[in-house]
C-alpha cells in the first residue's frame, strides 16, 4: 500500500466541474410521467363518462364519504397527510375518492411494505445493544438517556469508542473520503441519492477501478430518480462490466400504479473495510464541492466516523442493499470491523427510517426529543423548512422556555415553490421567539440539529418528505467536544446570514401571501 495519494484531488487542484444531463433520463421521466397522468386523467374523466347515472353516483359518493371519514379517523398517519387527502377529495369529489382508495389508504401499499420490512428486520437482528455501554451512557448523560434508550428500542444500538471528524463543507468531506478510499483493502460500500457524471464522479470512478483491480469488493447503490437525469442509460451496466456490484433503489417505472415511485432512498453512506464510515448531505455531483456554481456557494456538511459505530452504518447500508434485490438474505457478520478501536467516551447511534415503517417515524421522534430535552440551545440547518404542528409547537415551546432556538435556511433556493413554503413556515416560529436566518452566499444543503450535548448530522431535512416519504439516515452523537466543533461552524455561518424578522415576514407582498396560502394546502407533496 502506497502512503502517497495515487490520484490528485480535483478539489485541491481547483478543476472546473460540469453539470451534465442525458436525454435518455428525460425521456424515461416523460414516459413514466405520461403513464401516471393517464391514470389520473382516466379517474377524473369517470364522473363525466357516467353522468347519466348522477343519482347513483351521488348515493355512492355519500357512502364513500362515510367510509373515508371512518378511515381517516382511524388512520394513525400524520394529520398533515390526512388533510392533504381531504383537500383532494373536496376539490375532486368523485375522482378524489377513487384516488384515495387506490393510493391513499393505509393498506394500499401494505404488501410492498411488508416485503420491505421483512428485509429491514433481518438487518436489525445484527443490531445488538451492549448493555454496559448503555449503562455508562446513563451515568454520563442522565437527562439524555431516555432519548438514547428510545433509539435502542427502535433498533439503533448505542456505540462508544469512536472518533468523529466534522466537515463544514462538502469539498472537505470529498478530499478526506477520496484519500481513505485509496487505502481500502477488503470492501467498499457506497450509497447516494444523486450520482451525476462530472469531475467528482470521474475521480471517484478512477479510485474505485483501482481498488477493484487490487481485489477490493465494491458494492455501489444509488436511487433511480436521483441518477436518472445525470447518468447515461447504460451507467449501471457499464459499472457491472467493470467489476462493480450495483443495485438501484426503486426504479421509477416499477410502481406507477401505486405511486410508490414517490418514495425514494435519500440516504448517503460510504463504508470502508467496516472501519471508516461517512455520511452527510453531500451527493456525488460537482455542485456539492463547489466545482460548479448552481445556486451561489453550496454549503453542505458531513462527518467521518472511525470506531464501533461504523457497524451501524454497515447495517443501514446492507438493509437497503437487500431491499433493492430479491436475492437471498446476507450474512452481515462478514462485514464487521477488521480492527479494534481505542476506548473513549464518544457515543454514536446510527439512525434511519423510511415509509415502510410509517406511522412509526423514529427520526422525527428523535428530533422532537432533542428539542424537548435541550437546556441551553437548539441550532438547526436545513435547506427546507416545511413542518407539521407538533414540530412547530416543540420549537416554539423551547424558545418560550428560554432555549436559544435558531434555524438557518437558504437565501438562494434550488426549488422556488419549496422556498415559498419554507418562508411561509417562518411566521408562527418567528412570532413564538424562534430566530431564523437565511444563508446569503447561496444554498445551504447541510442537515444538522444540535443542542448543548447532542447532535445529528446526516441526510434529514426538516420537512414532511424526509420525515415520511424518504428513506433517510443520520448519526446521533453525544460528546461535548464534537458538538462544540459543529456549534462553532454554525456560529461562523451566522456571520454571513441575514436574520429574518417577524416584521419582515408580515410585510411580504400580498400576492405572495395569497400564493403561499394556496400551495400550503399541498405542502406534504413538496
Amino acid at each position: 500500500m502506497k502512503n502517497k495519494s495515487r490520484f490528485v484531488s480535483p478539489i485541491r487542484e481547483h478543476v472546473k466541474g460540469r453539470v451534465q444531463s442525458h436525454f435518455s433520463g428525460f425521456l424515461r421521466a416523460f414516459v413514466v410521467g405520461l403513464l401516471v397522468l393517464l391514470q389520473f386523467g382516466f379517474i377524473i374523466a369517470l364522473p363525466f363518462l357516467f353522468s347519466q347515472y348522477t343519482i347513483y353516483l351521488y348515493l355512492a359518493l355519500i357512502i364513500c364519504s362515510v367510509v373515508l371519514i371512518f378511515s381517516m379517523v382511524n388512520d394513525q398517519r400524520s394529520m398533515a397527510y390526512k388533510m392533504a387527502w381531504v383537500y383532494i377529495v373536496l376539490l375532486l369529489p368523485i375522482s378524489g375518492h377513487i384516488m384515495y382508495a387506490l393510493w391513499g389508504k393505509s393498506n394500499a401499499r401494505s404488501k410492498l411494505d411488508r416485503e420491505l420490512m421483512k428485509k429491514l428486520q433481518h438487518g436489525f437482528t445484527y443490531a445488538v445493544q451492549d448493555e454496559e455501554v448503555l449503562r455508562q451512557y446513563r451515568l454520563e448523560y442522565p437527562t439524555k438517556y431516555r432519548m438514547a434508550n428510545y433509539m435502542c428500542e427502535e433498533g439503533f444500538p448505542l456505540f462508544k469508542n469512536n472518533e468523529v471528524t466534522y466537515f463544514p463543507m462538502g469539498e472537505d468531506a470529498f478530499d478526506d473520503m477520496f484519500a481513505e478510499l485509496e487505502k481500502a483493502e477488503k470492501f467498499i460500500f457506497i450509497n447516494f441519492f444523486i450520482v451525476a457524471e462530472g469531475v467528482i464522479w470521474d475521480h471517484l470512478h478512477r479510485i474505485l477501478l483501482d481498488r477493484i483491480a487490487n481485489g477490493v469488493k465494491v458494492l455501489f447503490m444509488y436511487d433511480d430518480f436521483g441518477a436518472m437525469f445525470r447518468t447515461d442509460k447504460e451507467f449501471a451496466n457499464s459499472l457491472r462490466q467493470e467489476g462493480f456490484e450495483v443495485r438501484i433503489f426503486n426504479p421509477v417505472h416499477k410502481y406507477t400504479d401505486k405511486l410508490y415511485m414517490n418514495y425514494r432512498s435519500h440516504q448517503k453512506i460510504v463504508v470502508i473495510d467496516g472501519n471508516i464510515g461517512y455520511t452527510g448531505g453531500f451527493n456525488i455531483a460537482d455542485e456539492y464541492a463547489n466545482l460548479v456554481s448552481r445556486f451561489g456557494v453550496w454549503k453542505d456538511n458531513g462527518i467521518k466516523v472511525e470506531g464501533d459505530a461504523v457497524w451501524g452504518l454497515t447495517i443501514t447500508f446492507l438493509q437497503m442493499w437487500e431491499v433493492c434485490s430479491d436475492e437471498p438474505l446476507l450474512d452481515y457478520s462478514i462485514y464487521r470491523p477488521t480492527k479494534k478501536f481505542p476506548k473513549n467516551q464518544v457515543y454514536c447511534q446510527v439512525i434511519s427510517d423510511g415509509p415502510a415503517n410509517n406511522p412509526n417515524n423514529p427520526i422525527e421522534n428523535v428530533y422532537m426529543q432533542m428539542i424537548q430535552y435541550a437546556t441551553e440551545y437548539v441550532y438547526i440547518t436545513t435547506p427546507y423548512l416545511i413542518i407539521e404542528d407538533d414540530m412547530r409547537r416543540a420549537l416554539v415551546l423551547a424558545a418560550k422556555s428560554g432555549i436559544d432556538v435558531r434555524i438557518i435556511t437558504p437565501a438562494i433556493p434550488d426549488k422556488k415553490n419549496v422556498k415559498y413554503m419554507t418562508n411561509y413556515n417562518y411566521g408562527s416560529l418567528l412570532e413564538g421567539g424562534v430566530r431564523i436566518y437565511e444563508y446569503e452566499p447561496g444554498f445551504i444543503h447541510a442537515k444538522t440539529i444540535i443542542n448543548e450535548s447532542t447532535g445529528i448530522v446526516g441526510t434529514i431535512n426538516m420537512d414532511y418528505r424526509s420525515f415520511y416519504l424518504h428513506y433517510e439516515n443520520g448519526v446521533c452523537m453525544s460528546n461535548r467536544d464534537v458538538i462544540e466543533g459543529i456549534r462553532k461552524d454554525f456560529e461562523k455561518t451566522l456571520q454571513v446570514c441575514h436574520e429574518f424578522t417577524y416584521e419582515e415576514w408580515k410585510s411580504r407582498p400580498l400576492i405572495l401571501k395569497i400564493y403561499q396560502n394556496v400551495i400550503s394546502l399541498f405542502s406534504t407533496l413538496m
